[in-house]
């Protein structure tokens, strides 16, 4: 098995450590960068079975799906399982990758062998088990994982290759307009950084307006408790737990959460968590690095009406200033 890791410009995507995990430690990375994103990959690098080195870099340049799949098809016909991970690169490469090698493609995996697949459907209510072909490309599911622990050994030397010679010809291929950042709004809550969360603490619909308002402010993405995507407050994919996604942000703020473990058991191990809740001894408040003894809803209240009042202070500053910038300009004609 080899995890196959798309880097842009040194950075690694979202699940390249848990793809590599999955490989044992065999890994290729693949784009722009690839020998300092190699020193920022975190896992259990060793040599597989074939004597290869653990970690191989492979410099060819800005994403191009199609480029970069007629590239790699030579290098990846003796690999008889291919993992890649359901970052946004990995799925738009994943299929072009399974076309070139004329195999099987497993999108959304959450686990890989050369015995089994299993891959979630129906928004993570569904797990589907198969008996996979010898060979086969597949992607695997973010924050599902986990990563295997540092054993403590020394890192394997990385190998850089070279590109190798592919027929000339032009390629059907995706043109990169523009990078845009992602929206918190949208992103799936698998990648995003931050999030805030909302519980059954929280009293009605209207108060996840006010948290999705918190959320933008910091740029977090609004999650929550099944119990509020059960009464149709927030859709499914919002849901963070064993049932719905599993998520490791770097922050978290959860508002009347009080941590079932089939919430905190999707939660992964955030940098920080921040819990707002009256009860000072549920376990979403014993996990807490900062806990809030209060009623969520009246802080999510307050803290929208501080936001509120913050924007309307840089407005009233902006315009002073540009007030300010046209009188000086005034007196400077005069």
């Amino acid at each position: 098995m080899l995890a196959l890791i798309p880097v842009r410009d040194a950075t690694l995507p979202a699940g390249a450590a848990e793809a590599a995990a999955e490989c044992a430690g065999s890994v290729l990375l693949v784009g722009s960068g690839t020998r300092e994103a190699a020193a920022e990959l975190s896992v259990v690098r060793r040599h597989d079975t074939h004597g290869r080195a653990g970690v191989r870099c492979l410099e060819l340049g800005e994403f191009q799906p199609a480029r970069w799949a007629t590239a790699l098809t030579p290098l990846l016909l003796r690999e008889s399982i291919v993992v890649l991970p359901a970052a946004p690169d990995g799925r738009d490469l994943a299929p072009r990758l399974a076309a070139a090698l004329d195999r099987a493609l497993f999108a959304g995996a959450v686990q890989v062998s050369a015995q089994r697949v299993v891959l979630a459907r129906g928004g993570g209510l569904a797990m589907h088990t198969l008996t996979p072909p010898a060979t086969f490309v597949a992607t695997l599911q973010i924050g599902v994982r986990g990563v295997d622990p540092a054993d403590g050994a020394a890192p394997e030397a990385v190998v850089e290759l070279e590109v190798p010679r592919t027929g000339a010809g032009d390629h059907l291929d995706a043109r990169v307009v523009e990078v845009i950042g992602p929206d918190p709004a949208t992103i799936d809550l698998a990648e995003a950084g931050r999030i805030v969360g909302g519980g059954a603490g929280l009293t009605s619909a209207d108060q996840f307006d006010r948290l999705a308002a918190v959320g933008a402010a910091i740029g977090a993405s609004v999650g929550a408790t099944r119990v509020i995507t059960d009464r149709g407050w927030v859709p499914h994919e919002r849901q963070i737990g064993t049932t719905g996604v599993v998520v490791d942000p770097q922050l978290y703020l959860a508002f009347g959460v009080s941590g079932a473990v089939q919430h905190t058991s999707g939660l992964g191990h955030p940098d920080h968590i921040i819990s707002v809740n009256t009860d000072a001894h549920c376990p979403m408040m014993q996990l807490a690095d900062l806990a809030v003894v209060a009623d969520a809803n009246e802080v999510l209240a307050h803290l929208v009406e501080l936001l509120d009042a913050g924007t309307a202070n840089a407005a009233t500053s902006a315009t002073a200033a540009a007030a300010a910038t046209a009188a000086t300009a005034d007196e400077v004609r005069r």
